[in-house]
């Protein structure tokens, strides 16, 4: 899932955005928003919305401080997104801020005008669907969870290492994933009989993600980040070490995930590092929790914890700084660079496509000890 950078409330300069070429829509029933990794990619942000300025006309005054941004325009949601003129998916506009200016928002056509091109599943037969409905009492909800199991652990009596990830609806299955899949099943094939591993894949929230994966309050609503994690550690991770072959020790556990799920894994690994050993953070999105550096700087963790960092230079102006001051807190309290790898890839952005070509080299660091 798309989640981007922090900004600062000083030192902001004034941007215009402006409607200039729109493709058409019955002005009366729709509004107009920016999404982007100024909001969280929320498409329907009231603080972002356009107001008529004019006959077909639209504009936002915003202030956002110096740096490069992505963003699109919506009319309330990701199936009414802005399109090309044929229907075909557009790229994230970019914005470079250095001063006040002003942005013309030409706009080719609508999602929503268009057939949706039909959906096909691609997940592999090692993965399955162990509930629609898994019940997660510290939240008092339910959510989909999904499992891969290696080729080989039905007939045999090996117990596996295990993975939890956030975000199940993009790991497996391109039916599901609103961004493209990550293709977990996919690579995990390809490695051999000795590095193999369970992976468990919880399904984000919805209009609950950014607050589930956040342990701490921020605009976008009360922290429930803390009992999420609290889910994983006394309710599925139990059920999971009850029901399936596992080394269910912290050095065999990991959990990993993007953006607000590379957050959360992070603090995983902080609030319960006797049950999770490792940790994949891919694109973290620590600017939205800042508590998150003292508690990694008071915590005081096992020999055996591990972390991978890895981030694209593209994904705005703080993320590679950002992901930095986190590895140098953790390195300071003990980990020396073979447990604290950091990756910087050229010219990636925040995105599923990025992940999946993440996702191999974490995977050979995490079974390579």
């Amino acid at each position: 899932m798309l989640f981007g950078q922090n900004f600062l409330s000083i030192g902001q300069e004034k941007i215009v955005f402006k409607t200039g070429e729109i493709a058409p829509f019955i002005v009366s029933k729709v509004h107009l928003f920016l999404a982007g990794n100024f909001n969280g990619w929320n498409p329907a942000d009231t603080a972002w919305e356009l107001h008529p300025d004019g006959p077909a006309s639209y504009s936002l005054t915003a202030r956002l401080p110096k740096g490069s941004y992505e963003f699109k325009v919506t009319k309330g949601s990701w199936e009414k997104v802005e399109c090309t003129a044929s229907g075909k998916p557009v790229n994230n506009r970019t914005l470079d801020i250095n001063n006040d200016t002003t942005v013309t928002l030409n706009v080719a056509g609508w999602q929503d005008n268009f057939a949706v091109a039909e959906k096909k599943h691609t997940a592999s037969p090692q993965v399955h669907i162990i509930s629609e409905k898994f019940d997660m009492p510290q939240l008092g909800r339910q959510r989909r969870v999904w499992i891969y199991l290696p080729a080989g652990y039905q007939s045999s009596t090996k117990k596996y290492p295990v993975i939890y990830m956030h975000d199940g609806q993009n790991l497996f299955d391109a039916y599901t994933s609103g961004y493209g899949e990550w293709g977990i099943d996919e690579i995990l094939d390809t490695f051999p009989d000795k590095e193999e591993s369970i992976v468990v894949g919880i399904d984000h929230g919805g209009d609950y993600r950014i607050t589930e994966y956040d342990p701490y309050d921020s605009k976008y609503g009360k922290g429930r980040g803390a009992d999420y994690v609290d889910f994983l550690a006394k309710t599925l991770k139990p059920y999971i070490d009850s029901s399936y072959r596992t080394l269910s020790d912290a050095r065999h556990t990991t959990t990993a995930g993007s953006s607000m799920g590379g957050l959360i894994s992070m603090y995983a690994v902080l609030r319960y590092p006797k049950i999770f050993g490792n940790a994949g953070i891919f694109s973290p999105a620590f600017w939205i929790a800042p508590p998150i550096y003292q508690l990694a700087q008071q915590q005081q963790l096992p020999a055996y914890s591990r972390f991978y960092f890895v981030c694209g230079d593209a994904e705005g102006e703080t993320m590679v700084a950002d992901m930095q001051k986190m590895v140098d807190i953790i390195r300071k309290n003990g980990k020396n660079e073979a447990k604290t790898p950091v990756v910087i890839v050229k010219g990636a952005s925040h995105n599923e496509k990025q992940w999946n070509g993440d996702f191999p080299g974490f995977y050979k660091w995490l079974v390579g000890e």
